[in-house]
């Protein structure tokens, strides 16, 4: 049986966020013809988040580093087009699941008054000498779990 975490399971009854924040700022380069921010470039503000929330770029040794991933699904819902702003849009990043070797990553695309997008992405514990899946390891999974909160609302 797999053993699987849910945001509902963990921590019952505690009330802080654990979202992870990511501030990604709109380029003239971002916009596609209909000037807004072209789907693609949504798709890069979510992998900045996931690896800026991942730690990827802590040393090899830190206890805070995930071993190798990789993106098993991503889901979009595009609910607002961003256009050339100012101002940074806010990546709000958390776990909603955790497998014995995948776990769900929700995010949010957002400011104070709009939701531009929510999306989902699964990725997969994989060892990159084996060229194969893998097991999280104790660590990742204790790291995992404490990010762990409910999926947005639809």
């Amino acid at each position: 049986m797999e053993a699987v975490t849910t945001a509902e399971a963990a921590r019952a009854g505690a009330g802080e966020s654990r979202r992870h924040v990511y501030w990604a700022h709109v380029r003239f380069a971002d916009l596609d013809p209909l000037n807004h921010v072209n789907n693609v470039r949504m798709l890069t503000y979510l992998e900045d988040a996931r690896i800026a929330f991942l730690r990827w770029d802590v040393p090899e040794e830190s206890h805070t580093r995930l071993g190798g991933l990789v993106v098993a699904r991503h889901e979009i819902d595009y609910l607002k087009p961003i256009l050339l702003r100012r101002d940074p849009v806010r990546v709000e990043t958390w776990v909603t699941e955790v497998r014995t070797a995948s776990f769900r990553l929700a995010y949010e695309i957002r400011d104070d008054d709009h939701v531009y997008a929510r999306a989902m992405s699964v990725l997969v514990g994989y060892d990159t000498a084996k060229q194969a899946p893998r097991r999280l390891s104790t660590e990742e999974r204790a790291f995992l779990t404490a990010h762990l909160e409910p999926a947005a609302p639809a």
